[in-house]
């Protein structure tokens, strides 16, 4: 990349410079440089000490009769200074050994500068062009340098940095590698644990490494060019040409890191598993650029321009802005696209990256306009993601309340909805501090009308205490609205006892759930937790007395005995009879039946035990004298096959006759 500014077309008349009496033929000067034989280290002391009078003299007096000797050499000292160090060039190598000797430097800057002063000085005449062109001339030379040090840059590697992105950088929470869908319901448990593919992200160190920094060697030369061409009046040329190198230096760096911009219609044209890529990307190198890259960037500024403050934050803000401003684009496109509950998580990633850039800004690295303009842009762009999250948390909800699956599940197990919202929200609950917010902002936006829910709802808690977390209302919506849902499918079970089934199973589920994350238990609370185990012991309540209370009331003896103390053995035999059918037929069924707790399949099990055992133990050991020959199970054969109940096996029985 070849760049050239021409500085002939700088106007020097609008310059303040002071009128000479008298101009000099420059044919002069070429004789008094032949007979004055100035060297660079031993006479130029004098020269500029003359010069310097010179200059003392013409701001205190209106007009002089002749230019002085010394005047009119300087050009032809900086001239072959200049030849000097451009000797140093070599096939490939243009740059010239200005910065590798710091008395030649010296030597070099300090004629400069009074080359400077005089452009300022010295009114229309044969000096003032030679004065003007080599000023010129030695700006074209530094401009040259300072090309060619911005295109060949030394990489650094990322180890040699006093900090690393890893250390630094909080690590983004995962999404389940499934995607959520409420048409499959796939999510399992285990996906949470799952955490997505890394295929197709760049390796960041490797990026670092290219990330073209430069050495102490070759800032310390920017700073010397930086300052000289400031002080000599070119500080636009520099800001120029240094601002527009590290722009598209940034630039190519962003697209290493697999970053490329990507326009608002790509982006409403491109399928979410695509899209998806491109966000976690997006929020990767959002965070890498907040931690490292204009950290870095800013000590490059600082170093650059040494003592001015104000020029290194007015370049790197405007560099920082128009990377930030790319980054928001990108957001703006993805909030357009189609919205629904599974794709909610990702916009929460980017809540929270948008949350940390914008703690970043704050810093005082960027000048007070260009921060307040990006306060501003990310402060709207964060408010058009609080209405996507919002609207997706409420598309779950609705998707909950509208799911009218008329297919129950077999043997009352589970329910696919339960598992799908209960890893759901057990999820969302990560996001807990970021939702609050959301709601929050949401509710002070005062577009609560917009859905079918309301923000500032207020529940009290068991003991009367209202609960404000605008998070954990939404949460309790969408838990009653799962609980309602699962309530009517428990319908769809003829059998009122594996409907109970049915509902301890996921009852005890979603508990379980809450219970297994601290996040979840904190937001929904104990008291509800208490609420919903007291509904599950109705639910015991109402299986026993729908399955066994009907067998239990074939052990009753009334009407066992005839006149005196006979006892019936036909009604007797009936009693048996009539037992063993009623258990065999519930043991068939409901050992098919699926209890997943192991400590509620306990729990049934045991009351199960507790409730038929002793019955059948005392109508057992007080009628088996009367009629054994017809006794079919031994009390102990009752309870192991209890054992059998909820497993669901369908051949235990006959495995045990065997």
């Amino acid at each position: 990349m070849e760049k050239s500014f021409s500085f002939s077309s700088r106007n020097s008349g609008t310059r303040h410079r002071r009128k000479l009496s008298e101009a000099l033929n420059w044919e002069e000067v070429e004789e008094v440089s032949q007979h004055h034989h100035y060297h660079h280290h031993h006479d130029l002391p004098k020269v500029l000490e003359e010069v310097d009078h010179f200059l003392h003299n013409t701001a205190t007096h209106t007009s002089y009769e002749f230019v002085p000797d010394c005047v009119l050499l300087l050009p032809k000292l900086l001239d072959s200074m200049m030849d000097k160090y451009n000797a140093g060039k070599r096939g490939n190598n243009q740059r010239s050994k200005f910065g590798q000797d710091s008395k030649d430097d010296k030597c070099f800057v300090d004629v400069l500068d009074r080359i400077s002063k005089l452009s300022n000085t010295l009114s229309t005449s044969t000096a003032l062009d030679k004065i003007t062109s080599i000023l010129e001339k030695s700006m074209c030379f530094l401009e040259n340098d300072l090309i060619y040090i911005l295109q060949h840059k030394k990489s650094i590697p990322s180890s040699s940095n006093s900090y690393s992105y890893e250390s630094q950088l909080k690590t983004p929470k995962k999404p389940p590698k499934k995607t959520f869908s409420f048409s499959s319901l796939s999510l399992s448990d285990s996906d949470l644990t799952e955490n997505e593919s890394n295929k197709g992200t760049p390796d960041v160190n490797k990026a670092d490494e290219e990330f073209s920094s430069l050495s102490k060697e070759k800032v310390s030369i920017l700073n010397k060019i930086a300052t000289t061409m400031i002080n000599a009046g070119y500080d636009a040329e520099f800001y120029l040409v240094f601002a527009d190198f590290r722009r598209i230096d940034f630039q190519n760096a962003l697209q290493r890191f697999g970053y490329n911009a990507i326009s608002m219609e790509e982006i409403y044209r491109m399928q979410w598993e695509s899209l998806e890529g491109e966000i976690t990307t997006w929020i990767n190198l959002v965070n890498h650029c907040t931690v490292m890259l204009f950290k870095s960037e800013m000590q490059l500024y600082d170093s650059v321009f040494q003592n001015q403050n104000s020029i290194s934050r007015t370049l790197f803000s405007d560099l920082a802005r128009g990377v930030i401003l790319q980054f928001l684009n990108f957001v703006q496109g993805v909030v357009l696209t189609k919205q629904s509950a599974e794709k909610l998580f990702k916009f929460l990633d980017m809540y929270e990256t948008l949350n940390h850039l914008e703690s970043v800004i704050i810093d005082e690295s960027y000048e007070e306009r260009c921060r307040k303009e990006l306060e501003y842009e990310i402060t709207t762009t964060k408010s058009r993601v609080v209405e996507a999250v919002v609207a997706m948390f409420f598309d779950l909800q609705n998707s909950i309340k509208s799911d009218y699956q008329r297919i129950p599940v077999p043997n009352g197990a589970i329910h696919p909805l339960a598992r799908y919202v209960m890893n759901y929200v057990r999820y969302v609950c990560e996001y807990r501090d970021a939702l609050e917010q959301i709601f929050q902002v949401h509710q002070s936006l005062g577009k609560k009308e917009n859905y079918k829910f309301k923000i500032n709802d207020q529940r009290k808690m068991e003991d009367g205490t209202p609960n404000t977390s605008s998070f954990s209302v939404q949460l309790m919506t969408v838990m009653d609205l799962l609980d309602e849902n699962i309530e009517r499918k428990s319908k769809l079970y003829r059998d009122p006892s594996l409907r109970c089934v049915f509902l301890m199973n996921n009852g005890r589920y979603i508990v379980q759930k809450i219970k297994g994350s601290v996040e979840l238990h904190e937001s929904m609370g104990d008291n509800w937790c208490r609420k919903k185990q007291s509904s599950l012991r109705l639910y015991h309540k109402s299986y026993q007395r729908e399955t066994w209370s009907k067998v239990i009331q074939c052990l009753n003896p009334e009407n066992l005995q005839l006149n005196g103390n006979k006892v019936s053995k036909q009604v007797l035999k009936e009693r048996f009879k009539c037992f063993n059918a009623m258990f065999e037929e519930v043991h068939k069924t409901q050992s098919t039946w699926v209890v997943n707790d192991a400590q509620l399949q306990s729990e049934l099990r045991v009351s199960i035990t507790a409730l038929v055992i002793p019955a059948y133990r005392s109508f057992f050991g007080r009628y088996k004298k009367e009629v054994e020959k017809y006794i079919k199970y031994h009390p102990e054969d009752i309870e192991a096959l209890i054992e059998d109940l909820f497993g669901g096996n369908s051949s235990s029985m006959a495995r045990r006759r065997t």
